[in-house]
């Protein structure tokens, strides 16, 4: 599996648990996030997220930002990109069973590092319902 992973100045740690998770399960993953705290412009690394997923260059995303909303705007603004927000395990679990998320954003500055990467084990690991819920994510996009 392809992960694309992208960070703003909030999440450099977080972003580095996550890719151990990550490449200890196996994954291919393309960081495109800061290494330091310096302050850079979250859009520039949403982008190349979901364009790794809009492009199907990536199987899933994670962006990750102080409050996690700019990013994911950034990312949702992508064709094809369900970029939900998730502040804990069940709303990552619901963000795949209902609404087939394939991008997570992580809110940085109001999650644990241990919350983000069990949201992020959960996100990954629960397939999409799909049954009503499929006839819902079909008119999400506009096209």
């Amino acid at each position: 599996m392809n992960i694309s992973i992208g960070n703003d100045h909030a999440g450099p740690a977080y972003k580095q648990a996550i890719i151990k998770l990550l490449e200890s399960r196996g994954y291919k993953v393309t960081n495109y996030g800061t290494d330091d705290f310096s302050s850079v412009d979250y859009p520039d690394f949403g982008h190349k997220v979901a364009f790794d997923v809009e492009e199907g260059k990536a199987d899933f995303g994670i962006v990750i930002c102080g409050s996690g909303n700019g990013i994911a705007m950034t990312a949702n603004k992508h064709q094809g990109v369900r970029c939900a927000l998730c502040w804990t395990k069940e709303i990552a679990e619901l963000a795949r069973l209902h609404n087939d998320a394939n991008v997570i954003s992580i809110p940085a500055r109001y999650t644990s590092i241990e919350q983000a990467v069990a949201m992020v084990e959960a996100f990954l690991d629960t397939k999409f319902e799909g049954g009503r819920h499929l006839t819902r994510v079909n008119k999400i996009a506009c096209s």
